[in-house]
Parts: structure tokens; C-alpha cells; sequence
């Protein structure tokens, strides 16, 4: 008993809450480009994928600040990204029938996120003893746009693009978040948080760019951006996303509540979900258009459901014994 007491006392119930609503967003940001034509799921989709990722990031940054040895990284990461590879390749031959190859190096739909942190967390004390290494790193995650480099080989475009909110967690204390709920205010935090979300609602709206301006993949090619422009709005993504990750900071609750269960499970409802929404990505062709506020309420349910049966222990035991593989 006095274990569980001391556990449930070292959890950070912010970011507990913080972690579930960002595993919720990540689902509904993947599940909601089923509904093309709605321009409320559209909206939705464009407000997600401004922050959820940098978010996410940063928060695997602050609790990486101890030093993780390779074998463990190997364990926890590297094996759950080969078991899932395999998986995704059995997935797609065996049941969807559709043509792929195990391309280890190119990783499938969210595994990029695991070589991702396999490789932040390997490079960091490392990256730390370079002078100004965020600045490096900021100047890094522009460049790579304009590099040419494949999108998805070793995740490297995204590795570099979203690196220094993972290096920005790293540097950021329990202390300095204290500071920002105190002295931000909650209203302040809200209103501010709401011009954001009307001017990329407005921007989603008018089309006046792409979603994938945020994704952090694709280069400025790609997005037709000449080099200058792309640098310049991939700057605006990194100050969007940061304001909402910092305001998010100071909004949620800091206290235990009942979806701190779920933030404490995110990396099982994000592996096992990428397995069904391929299977649904399969036959959203087949799906009737979803034009209505219903269906798009129908669509955020659904999300919300399997976000909470994923979240079960089954899932979580499922993904322990995967990283247990090869430990004596």
C-alpha cells in the first residue's frame, strides 16, 4: 500500500491530464480526415495537428531529462517499433491486401514517433554540451524543409522539424510551469487561446494553407512554398505551436482526475490505434459523405470511445510484455 501511495504522490497529474487529452486528439486528428467534406471536422483537424505533436514532444522532453542508457532504449523503444513494422506488414498483405514491403527504414504511419524519440533521446546529452544547441536545433528543423531529403526515410525530416520542442521539455523545470499558472491567468490563457483557434479556423476556412504546413514531413516543395516562404511560415508554425502548448500548460487542471488513468497509457492507444485506422482508411471510400454537425459529433464519440478502450489495462499489459522481449 505505502508503494501505491508513494507512485500515485511522484505522478505529475498535470501533465497526466495534459497527455490524455493529447492521445484523445491524436485519435480524432487521424480519424477526422474521414470526413472530407465537413468543414467542422476540417477545422477541427487543422486546430489538432497545430499543436498536438509539439506538444506530445515537449512532454517526452520533460521527463527525459535523466540520461536513458541504450539498452533501454533499445527495450522500450526499438523492439515495440520492429514488433509493430512486422505487424503493420502482416496487416497490410494478409488482411488488407495491399502491396508493401518491410521497409524497416521507412517507418509505417506512427511509428515515426518511436525511432523519433529513440533518436532524441540517444542525441540529447550530447546535443546539450553544444553551445546554443536549441538555436542549432531551431535553424535544423527550418533547413530540413528545404533540404530534399525523403519525407519518411528514418523520419529524419521530422526528427529534425520537431526536435526542439523535445529539447525545449528537456530544458523546462517543474518550477518554471508552477511560475506560468501563477502569474498567467486562466482567462488570459483562454482568451488568448481562442484568437489562436479563430485564425487558424479562419485560415482552415479560406484554405488559405495546408494542414500539412504543421506536419513537419513534408519539405516546402512539396506544400509549393518557395525556400524563403517556407522558412518563414514553418518559424509562425513553431511560434503557433508553442503559444498553445504554454497556454495549455496553464489551463488544465493540476489535480488528479479521472482521465489521469488514461494519460498514464498514451503510448498503448497510440501504437494500437495507427492498426485500426489503416483498417478504416481501407474503406473510407466507401463511406457516405459526412456533411452535418451530427455526424461530425458521431465521428469526435467514436474517437472518444476507442481512445478509453484502448486505454485498458489489456492493452498496456500487451505492449509490457513487448518490451520485455529478450530480458532476462
Amino acid at each position: 500500500m505505502n508503494k501505491i501511495c508513494t507512485e500515485q504522490k511522484s505522478r505529475d497529474y498535470l501533465f497526466d491530464n495534459y497527455k490524455a487529452l493529447l492521445i484523445f486528439l491524436v485519435v480524432l486528428g487521424h480519424f477526422a480526415e474521414a470526413g472530407k467534406g465537413n468543414e467542422i471536422l476540417h477545422c477541427l483537424k487543422w486546430l489538432i495537428f497545430s499543436f498536438h505533436m509539439p506538444a506530445f514532444i515537449f512532454i517526452s522532453g520533460y521527463f527525459s531529462k535523466k540520461k536513458t542508457s541504450f539498452i533501454q532504449l533499445v527495450r522500450k523503444l526499438a523492439v515495440p517499433y520492429l514488433v509493430f513494422e512486422v505487424l503493420y506488414y502482416l496487416l497490410y498483405i494478409f488482411i488488407l491486401h495491399k502491396e508493401t514491403r518491410l521497409y524497416l527504414l521507412y517507418p509505417k504511419f506512427t511509428l515515426w514517433y518511436l525511432m523519433a524519440l529513440f533518436v532524441w533521446k540517444l542525441a540529447t546529452p550530447l546535443v546539450m554540451k553544444i553551445p546554443f544547441h536549441l538555436i542549432f536545433a531551431v535553424a535544423a528543423g527550418l533547413w530540413v524543409g528545404s533540404s530534399g531529403l525523403d519525407d519518411n526515410f528514418l523520419s529524419i525530416p521530422r526528427i529534425l522539424a520537431f526536435y526542439p520542442f523535445f529539447l525545449l521539455g528537456v530544458h523546462t523545470k517543474r518550477e518554471q510551469v508552477a511560475k506560468l499558472r501563477e502569474k498567467l491567468p486562466q482567462k488570459a490563457a483562454a482568451a488568448i487561446l481562442a484568437v489562436i483557434g479563430a485564425g487558424l479556423s479562419v485560415i482552415a476556412v479560406k484554405k488559405i494553407l495546408v494542414p500539412q504546413v504543421f506536419y513537419g514531413r513534408f519539405d516546402y516543395h512539396y506544400l509549393q512554398e518557395g525556400v524563403l516562404e517556407g522558412i518563414l511560415i514553418r518559424a509562425a508554425c513553431y511560434g503557433i505551436s508553442l503559444a498553445i502548448t504554454v497556454l495549455l500548460l496553464a489551463l488544465l487542471p493540476a489535480g488528479r482526475t479521472r482521465f489521469c488513468l488514461l494519460g498514464e497509457r498514451t503510448m498503448a492507444v497510440y501504437l494500437f490505434h495507427g492498426l485500426i485506422c489503416v483498417c478504416v482508411k481501407a474503406g473510407w471510400h466507401q463511406l457516405p459523405p459526412m456533411n452535418t454537425v451530427l455526424e461530425a459529433a458521431l465521428l469526435i464519440g467514436i474517437s472518444a470511445a476507442l481512445t478509453y478502450v484502448l486505454s485498458r489495462k489489456c492493452f498496456t499489459d500487451v505492449l509490457n510484455k513487448i518490451t520485455r522481449i529478450g530480458q532476462s
